[in-house]
């Protein structure tokens, strides 16, 4: 696996490394030690998969609180997909920016997300299905997110965004958001 800083403190793309022959190619995907090794959470206490019909949906951006933040590492396993992190850690150098990156089922490349950055994604290819990990469970009261068009992010979505959940639609502004 190699392990690529982003401009996001903390935010990582994860490349696995494939051993190619005759018969086709093998790649480590997950290691925990490298993972540790590279200052990252292995911790993983549930996998989650999401599938999107069509192409421009966008979902999040989500996170949850502490002490229920979660580290997430997405991948692509259908498609491609524009996952995004912003950084709302208040001690972090890189507070209130973001970064995206594609991810496809080509490449396998994957996207470290720590805990105290809000995460959401828009589908490139209809039918992208989207594979992650976290390192919390799933605590409703604790879940918080930001609306996917707020100006003052300016987030760059490659494609115009077609369908978007009420809820995700409703989420607040950065100005106005919850701390993590």
């Amino acid at each position: 696996m190699i392990i690529e800083p982003t401009p996001l403190h903390g935010v990582m793309i994860i490349r696995p490394e494939p051993l190619t022959d005759d018969r086709g190619a093998f790649a480590r995907v997950f290691c925990a030690d490298v993972l540790e090794a590279n200052g990252l959470d292995p911790t993983i206490v549930q996998i989650n998969v999401s599938v999107n019909a069509r192409a421009g949906t966008v979902r999040g951006l989500h996170y949850q609180l502490s002490p229920h933040g979660e580290a997430k590492i997405l991948r692509a396993t259908r498609g491609e997909v524009y996952d995004v992190a912003v950084d709302l850690r208040p001690a972090s150098p890189t507070r209130g920016q973001w970064f995206g990156a594609r991810l496809g089922e080509r490449d396998r490349t994957a996207l470290y997300v720590p805990p105290g950055c809000a995460n959401g994604y828009q589908a490139l290819t209809d039918d992208a299905e989207v594979v992650y990990s976290v390192s919390a469970p799933y605590a409703p009261e604790h879940e918080r997110g930001l609306r996917h068009d707020d100006p003052s992010l300016g987030i760059g979505w490659p494609l115009p965004v077609t369908s978007v959940s009420p809820k995700d639609a409703s989420w607040p502004l950065l100005s106005e958001a919850t701390s993590t």
